[in-house]
C-alpha cells in the first residue's frame, strides 16, 4: 500500500508543499522580526525614575542613587555569571533580572546605556514632568525642566517653563530651516559657481586662451558671486544670533543643573504625560524624520534620506546601463551568432560570470573604471582640475557600471530565454511579407520579448540593490556631503560619491561606537531596504505584465 502510494507521486507533492510552506514561514518570520525590532524603536517609551540601592555584606547602609531612563531590554543572569564579571551580590535567589536602561546624557555620564539589577531598583515611578530632549549632539537628554532663558534672562520658571519651551522650540526650528536653506542651497550654489570660475580660468591658461577680455568676464562673475555671498553672510549672522538666543536650565538624575541651548535641541516631549493618540502622532513624526531627514550623531540618530536617494538612483542608473548590454548580447547569441562550440562556450562563460564573487567585480571596477577609464577622462576633459580627480575617483557612475557588469549575465539569460520562446512562424511570416531581418527583429521580435527583458531586469534589481562589497570600492561612503542630483548645472553629477542603504546597515551595525543605540536602526534600515527593493521590483513587474498583455495576442 505504501509502495503504491509512493509510486503515485503524492508524497513528493506533499513534500514540495511542505518545503514551500516552511520557506514562507521562515521568510515571513524574519520580516516580522525585523519589522518589530525596527519599527518599535520609534515608539515614545515611558521614562522611569527609581532609586538604585545596592546592598552588600560589607556595606549595610549603601548610598541611594536616583536613576532616570527608558527600559530597553532585560535578561535573567545567574549570580555566578555576575561574579565572573566582578559584580558580587548578596541575594537569596540563584538568578537576578538585569535591566538595560537608556539614561542618555552622554555628555555628562559618558554613556547612553547602563545595566541595572532589578532587585536593587526601589520606589519605581513615572513622573509626568520628566522631559526627553532629542539633541543634535550627544544623543538624548533625560531630566527635569527648571526654567527657560532668553538673552541670558529667565523668562519662565518651572511652573510655566514647558509651555514657553514648546513656543521657543517652534521658533528655533523655523530659524534652523532658514539657516539650512541658506547654507546648503544658496551658499552651496555660490561655492559651486566660484569653483567653476576657478576651473574656467585654469582651463583658459592651459589652452593659452586666457585673453584679458575672457579673464575680465570671469572676474566680473566672481565679484557678483562675492556680493551675493556677502549678503547671505549678513543674513546668516542675524539668523544665528536669533537662533542662539534661547536656552533652558535642566536638572539631571544626579541633581546637577545644566544649561542647554535651544539650537542644540531637535525635539522635546514628556512621554509619561502623553495619551495614546499623542504617542501615535509622535511615533509617525519620528518615523517620517527617519525616512525624510539627514543622519546625525555618526548615523545613529536622525534620518537616512540620502541613503534611500542614493540606493534608488544607483539602481535606476544601473538598470538603464545593464539593459542595452544584456539585450544586445542576447540578440547576437540567439539571432545572429552561428550555433556551435564557440557559441556554447560563450553561454557557459556567461553563466559562470553569474557565480563570480561580487568583490571581484568591485576590484575590477576600481582598477578599470576608476583608475584607467576615469583617470584618462580626467586627462582628456578635466585637465584644469588635476591633480584633484573628477572621474578618476569612486562615484555613482562607476558603481552603476560595476553592478551593471555584475548583473548583465542575468539579463542575457532571461532575454535569450524570451527570444527562444517566440514561434519561428512569426519570424518567417514577417520575412515573407518583405521585412528585412533587422526590421523583423526591431518591430516584432524585440517587442514580444520585452516581458522576458523585464524579468531579467527585475532579477538584476533584486541582486544589485542589496550588494555592498563592490560598492565599498567604487563609490559608496559613510556620509556624502551632497546628493548626486541638485540644482547646479549639469544637475546630474555622475562623479559624486553617494550613500547606500546596504552600506549604511554595515556601518551602523559594525562600525558605530554606540552599539546599543545603533542596533534598532540596523533593523529599521534593513526593513526599509527590503521595502525599496520590493517597490522597485513591483514597479518592474507591473510594467512587465502590461507588456505581456499587450503582446499576448501575437504569441497566440
Amino acid at each position: 500500500m505504501i509502495k503504491k502510494w509512493f509510486k503515485s507521486g503524492d508524497p513528493w507533492i506533499w513534500l514540495n508543499a511542505a518545503a514551500v510552506s516552511a520557506s514562507l514561514i521562515i521568510v515571513l518570520g524574519l520580516l516580522a522580526l525585523i519589522a518589530v525590532k525596527g519599527l518599535s524603536h520609534f515608539w515614545p517609551k515611558s521614562v522611569m525614575q527609581a532609586q538604585y540601592v545596592q546592598a552588600t555584606a560589607t556595606n549595610s547602609n549603601p548610598e541611594s542613587l536616583r536613576i532616570i531612563g527608558e527600559v530597553h531590554n532585560q535578561e535573567e543572569v545567574t549570580l555566578e555569571a555576575l561574579h565572573g564579571m566582578g559584580v558580587h551580590l548578596e541575594l537569596d535567589a540563584l538568578t537576578a533580572t538585569r535591566i538595560l536602561l537608556k539614561t542618555g546624557n552622554r555628555d555628562i555620564s559618558g554613556a547612553d546605556f547602563k545595566w541595572m539589577l532589578q532587585p536593587y531598583l526601589k520606589d519605581e515611578q513615572y513622573p509626568e514632568n520628566i522631559v526627553v530632549l532629542e539633541r543634535r549632539e550627544w544623543g538624548n537628554f533625560y531630566g527635569f525642566l527648571k526654567s527657560v532663558k532668553s538673552d541670558n534672562k529667565t523668562v519662565a520658571s518651572e511652573d510655566t517653563a514647558w509651555q514657553e519651551l514648546e513656543t521657543q522650540l517652534e521658533r528655533a526650528e523655523l530659524i534652523y530651516k532658514q539657516i539650512r536653506e541658506i547654507e546648503k542651497d544658496d551658499i552651496g550654489s555660490i561655492n559651486y559657481g566660484m569653483e567653476q570660475i576657478r576651473l574656467g580660468k585654469r582651463r583658459l591658461e592651459l589652452e593659452k586662451e586666457d585673453t584679458p577680455e575672457r579673464i575680465q568676464k570671469l572676474d566680473l562673475e566672481r565679484k557678483q558671486l562675492e556680493k551675493e555671498y556677502a549678503v547671505l553672510e549678513q543674513d546668516l549672522k542675524k539668523l544665528y544670533k536669533k537662533f542662539n538666543r534661547d536656552s533652558i536650565i535642566a536638572e539631571t538624575m544626579s541633581g546637577q543643573q545644566i544649561e542647554i541651548p535651544l539650537s542644540k535641541i531637535v525635539r522635546a516631549y514628556r512621554p509619561n504625560s502623553l495619551n495614546i493618540f499623542q504617542k501615535i502622532i509622535l511615533y509617525f513624526e519620528k518615523l517620517w524624520e527617519f525616512v525624510a531627514d539627514e543622519p546625525r550623531e555618526a548615523n545613529t540618530e536622525g534620518g537616512i534620506f540620502p541613503a534611500i536617494f542614493g540606493t534608488v538612483m544607483m539602481v535606476l542608473l544601473m538598470s538603464v546601463l545593464v539593459t542595452p548590454f544584456g539585450v544586445i548580447a542576447a540578440v547576437y547569441l540567439r539571432e545572429y551568432a552561428k550555433q556551435g562550440a564557440f557559441t556554447r562556450t560563450i553561454r557557459i562563460a556567461v553563466n559562470n560570470l553569474a557565480g563570480v564573487p561580487s568583490i571581484v567585480y568591485g576590484v575590477f571596477g576600481l582598477g578599470f573604471f576608476v583608475y584607467f577609464l576615469g583617470g584618462n577622462l580626467d586627462q582628456l576633459f578635466y585637465p584644469e582640475a588635476l591633480p584633484s580627480p573628477t572621474f578618476g575617483t569612486p562615484g555613482i557612475l562607476w558603481s552603476s557600471l560595476t553592478l551593471a557588469i555584475l548583473t548583465v549575465p542575468v539579463v542575457i539569460v532571461a532575454t535569450e530565454e524570451g527570444l527562444s520562446r517566440i514561434p519561428r512562424s512569426i519570424r518567417e511570416g514577417s520575412l515573407a511579407l518583405g521585412a528585412t531581418k533587422a526590421e523583423t527583429l526591431w518591430r516584432t521580435i524585440l517587442p514580444m520579448a520585452t516581458p522576458s527583458m523585464m524579468t531579467g531586469m527585475i532579477l538584476a534589481i533584486a541582486r544589485a540593490a542589496g550588494e555592498v562589497a563592490p560598492l565599498m570600492l567604487v563609490g559608496v561612503v559613510k556620509l556624502a556631503p551632497s546628493l548626486p542630483l541638485d540644482t547646479n548645472a549639469p544637475f546630474f553629477h555622475l562623479e559624486r560619491k553617494f550613500m547606500h542603504l546596504g552600506f549604511h546597515i554595515y556601518d551602523v551595525g559594525f562600525q558605530s561606537p554606540n552599539v546599543e543605540a545603533a542596533r534598532p536602526l540596523v533593523y529599521a534600515t534593513a526593513l526599509l531596504l527590503i521595502a525599496v527593493i520590493v517597490l522597485l521590483n513591483l514597479s518592474a513587474i507591473y510594467i512587465r505584465n502590461r507588456l505581456r498583455e499587450q503582446y499576448r495576442s501575437l504569441e497566440s
